[in-house]
């Protein structure tokens, strides 16, 4: 990175707008960071994860459905320098933290947020507008259990907004014929992923489950699809994330940059 372009990164860090109960986070990549509310929603290992999964070329044009606060968007940045990322997400307040978080790394010129809905994602931009898509999905279905529907927590992990069909239905819309689709979901859920991504023609092509500890069941599921793909899926060895309790497995020390 030139001298010039870190001082004005720098000078953007100096410069942040934080709210009340936000916080900084290091990113361990490139010195990115994020701006992140714990009250409100933070980033998890399944969004790193997906990153490290997911794969992008310089001259890509990016995707991330539902970004949150914005860590794959420039997570995929770090990693790839895609030509252009934007990120969809439904709550201001989300989308907001996402906005500033870029314009602190000086990636405004590389990253959008927009504020939308991800049923609503093809009146924001063209069909077969992407060459990747990202997302990381609610993954429990309905509202079962939830004391407050809509708080921010509930709204990521529930599908109260959106529901899985509805992000497959915007990616096969928005992809470019060929793009590649990557989503982090649960095991519980896998027949119906494949069901409702071959039904929307996006071509189930590679999996990694996620355990972990080597002696526990998967609690993740990394998935690519191809829209218009031919029938054929590898599953890639498994994804193991604790050595022992508290130490990461050599693989997911890479994943997070160290």
């Amino acid at each position: 990175m030139e001298m010039q372009e870190m001082e004005t990164r720098e000078m953007e860090m100096r410069e942040v707008d934080l709210r009340a109960n936000e916080r900084v986070d290091d990113l361990q990549r490139n010195g990115y960071r994020i701006i992140q509310n714990p009250e409100k929603f933070c980033f998890g290992m399944d969004a790193v994860l997906l990153t490290g999964f997911a794969r992008a070329g310089r001259e890509d044009v990016l995707l991330d459905l539902g970004t949150g606060t914005g860590i794959i968007p420039l997570l995929m940045y770090a990693k790839y320098q895609c030509s252009h990322l934007f990120g969809l997400e439904i709550q201001e307040e989300s989308a907001d933290m996402a906005r500033r978080s870029v314009a602190m790394n000086g990636l405004s010129d590389r990253i959008d947020i927009v504020t939308g809905d991800i049923r609503e994602a093809d009146s924001l931009w063209r069909s077969a507008s992407f060459d990747c898509i990202t997302c990381n999905p609610p993954y429990m279905i309905g509202q079962h259990g939830l004391t407050n529907p809509e708080a921010p927590k509930a709204i990521a992990r529930h599908e109260i907004l959106c529901t899985l069909e509805d992000v497959v239905a915007a990616a096969a819309k928005l992809l470019k014929p060929g793009g590649h689709f990557f989503m982090v979901h649960r095991p519980f859920r896998l027949a119906e992923i494949v069901t409702v991504l071959s039904q929307y023609k996006l071509e189930p092509k590679r999996m990694q489950l996620v355990y972990p500890y080597v002696d526990k069941e998967p609690n993740m599921v990394l998935i690519e699809a191809v829209r218009g793909g031919r029938p054929r899926m590898s599953v890639e060895k498994p994804l193991i994330i604790f050595k022992r309790p508290g130490v990461y497995m050599p693989e997911i020390r890479e994943v997070y940059g160290y």
